[in-house]
Order: structure tokens, then C-alpha cells, then sequence
């Protein structure tokens, strides 16, 4: 029996879930699903251009495993452009370090830690706000680990 994975380290959650060929129903295409630690690595190795070791170490995982998921996350891509696939991000263990925020009045987006609850838009006050996180399940796991990761380094110091 394989043993359980260890959650990942993600940045914040991504801006868009889903990517579609242009001209083509949604409703008819297949679907590629992109974990949200392959969207990471992808994030890291190839927007970002890091070194391996240095995606790794931000992700808290093996530079080997980075590898491992950086080559499983290019073949999903690839399959989603060359067989005109829909991409869909999705699902995975994973902890986010920050929160994306999207004001539903103004469109405003802004990144917040989750030691810190924003109920309003720093921009036009309004309370219509999305919590990005909160979309991909995530949240309350993700306010433990980083009080927990904040105890723990405190701690080592």
C-alpha cells in the first residue's frame, strides 16, 4: 500500500479554472484535468522560469517529485492543445501560502495572507467578495497550515 500523499505548497490559487478551444462548445470537448500542484509546477519551471531545486524547496517537496509532476502536468498541456481538449484546474493536496480576492462590484482583484480576513473591498467597500480559495475547497485548511507553519518557524528561531 503506497503511502499518503504530503500536501503541497501552492503560491495562490489560480486566476482562471478553465481553458477551452476557441469556436468549440464546451459541452462536446473532453476534459484534461490539471492538478493544482501541476499547475504549480508549470507556474514555477516554465512562467517563472526557476530552477528545479528552487521550485522545489517553494513547494516543499523533493526536487525529483518537482520533476516527476513538472513532466505530467507538460504531457496534460500538450494533450489539451494538440487534441483541443478542454484544460480544467482542479483538485490535488495541496496548501495555499496566499488568497486571491475578486470584488464582484468593481472586478478588483488582491492578494491577501490567511492570517488576515478581508469582509470588504480596500478599493470601492463593497462586501460582494469571492474568496478564490474557497473555489477549490480550500480555506480553512490552508488558515491551520499557515498558523501551524508560523508556530513551527517561530519556534525553530
Amino acid at each position: 500500500m503506497p503511502r499518503p500523499q504530503k500536501n503541497r505548497i501552492v503560491s495562490k490559487p489560480p486566476l482562471y479554472s478553465s481553458f477551452k478551444p476557441t469556436g468549440v462548445r464546451k459541452r462536446g470537448l473532453e476534459q484534461v484535468a490539471l492538478s493544482l500542484d501541476e499547475y504549480e509546477a508549470v507556474r514555477l519551471a516554465d512562467y517563472l522560469q526557476q530552477e528545479h531545486e528552487e521550485a522545489a524547496v517553494q513547494m516543499e517537496i523533493s526536487r525529483s517529485t518537482f520533476t516527476r509532476l513538472l513532466e505530467r502536468a507538460r504531457k496534460k498541456v500538450a494533450t489539451f492543445m494538440v487534441e483541443g481538449r478542454e484544460l480544467c484546474v482542479e483538485g490535488g493536496c495541496v496548501h495555499f501560502r496566499k488568497n486571491l480576492m475578486r470584488c464582484l462590484s468593481c472586478g478588483e482583484l488582491f492578494s491577501s495572507g490567511f492570517d488576515e480576513e478581508l469582509s470588504v473591498c480596500p478599493i470601492c467597500g463593497s462586501a460582494e467578495i469571492e474568496d478564490m480559495a474557497d473555489g477549490f475547497g480550500h480555506g480553512n485548511c490552508c488558515r491551520q497550515y499557515s498558523r501551524e507553519k508560523l508556530y513551527n518557524d517561530r519556534r525553530k528561531s
